[in-house]
């Protein structure tokens, strides 16, 4: 997931199999441009989706994929696994697209989850610094009462890692039946907060990441691309 940067000089130098010191000269002649517009320093910095062109033709030109899966129930978040199928088996057109996923959801979480061959975007996702919020619809197997509601604003301290979750929201819908937003996401976090309050998570399903919600028209095991909308909206 790291960010893909380099020189242009030792982009080419690599790309073309020519030596740096003739990349120099290439540049300082006009011939080659970033993103439609004529570079000659050598130390201009290009990322993934930098379109680069040398005399007119592009040597690199890689698009970014942003896409909303519908994740089913005994799909894993994980591009290779030796027992379980992998939310990359559902994607069979993007194999070979260099994708990360956005928030992993375990394998009995279904929802919503990304995927992109953006690392920036994927950072800022989950950097604890912008707070995106995620929020779960929760089937419990006891009732729920107003003392649950407390217990979440006020966070739960976690010896093992010696942390106190941040405060979180939750909302009874029907006495089995919660939504919970978090601005974090640690292991099993919201299976972990019902277990220290003596209730079994019998399901649990992401309904949003940020501003961006799950498309209802997408059935389980579907996918679709971002639009530019969705994409502007996420951090709100």
């Amino acid at each position: 997931m790291s960010a893909k940067r380099a020189r242009l000089d030792r982009f080419i130098s690599q790309h073309c199999q020519i030596p740096r010191k003739q990349v120099r000269l290439i540049l300082a002649k006009g011939r080659v441009s970033v993103d439609g517009q004529v570079v000659r320093d050598a130390d201009c910095q290009i990322d993934q989706f930098s379109q680069v062109m040398l005399d007119g033709q592009a040597l690199r030109h890689e698009q970014p994929i942003y896409l909303m899966l519908h994740k089913p129930v005994g799909v894993v978040s994980a591009t290779k696994d030796d027992e379980h199928r992998t939310v990359m088996d559902l994607l069979p057109d993007y194999k070979d697209k260099g994708l990360h996923i956005v928030g992993r959801l375990d394998l009995n979480t279904s929802g919503l989850l990304l995927l992109t061959n953006d690392s920036r975007w994927s950072k800022r996702i989950m950097s604890p610094e912008h707070k995106v919020a995620k929020q779960y619809l929760v089937t419990l197997k006891a009732p729920l009462t107003q003392a649950y509601v407390k217990a979440f604003a006020e966070g739960f301290y976690f010896a093992f890692e010696n942390i106190t979750t941040q405060p979180a929201l939750l909302e009874i819908l029907e006495p089995h039946l919660a939504r919970v937003t978090l601005h974090e996401g640690r292991y099993h976090q919201i299976k972990r907060m019902f277990g220290r309050l003596r209730n079994q998570v019998m399901a649990l399903h992401r309904l949003s990441v940020g501003n961006l919600i799950l498309d209802e028209t997408l059935a389980v095991g579907e996918y679709r691309p971002l639009t530019p909308l969705e994409l502007a909206s996420i951090f709100g």
